[in-house]
C-alpha cells in the first residue's frame, strides 16, 4: 500500500479542543482507521509544524478523502504528501 506523510498544524480551535481534551487526539486516530487508513507513526513537533504522520492507505483517493474530512472540521490545516521507501525509489531509477 501507499504511504503518505501528512504535516498538520492546529488552528486556534484546534489548540483550545487539544488543550481540554488532549484525549481527542486518540479519538480521531481512530477515526482514522476506520476510514481504511493505517497510522504508522505520529508525533507532536517543535517547528512550523505541529504534528507529523506517517500514514498508509489504499490509494490516493482514501487519502484525499481522509483529508478533506479532516480539513472540514476547522481544527487543523495540512499539507500530505505522498512517500516512497527508498528502496522502491532505486529500483524505479533502475528500470
Amino acid at each position: 500500500m501507499p504511504y503518505y506523510i501528512m504535516l498538520s498544524n492546529l488552528t486556534d480551535e484546534g489548540a483550545k479542543t487539544i488543550k481540554t481534551n488532549p484525549e481527542r487526539i486518540k479519538a480521531v486516530n481512530a477515526e482514522v482507521e476506520a476510514m481504511g487508513v493505517k497510522i504508522l507513526a505520529q508525533y507532536a513537533v517543535l517547528g512550523p509544524y505541529d504534528f507529523v504522520n506517517v500514514l498508509e492507505a489504499p490509494d490516493n483517493t482514501t487519502i484525499t478523502r481522509l483529508s478533506m474530512e479532516l480539513a472540514s472540521r476547522g481544527s487543523l490545516k495540512m499539507m500530505t504528501l505522498a512517500a516512497i521507501p527508498i528502496d522502491e525509489f532505486i529500483k524505479s531509477i533502475k528500470k
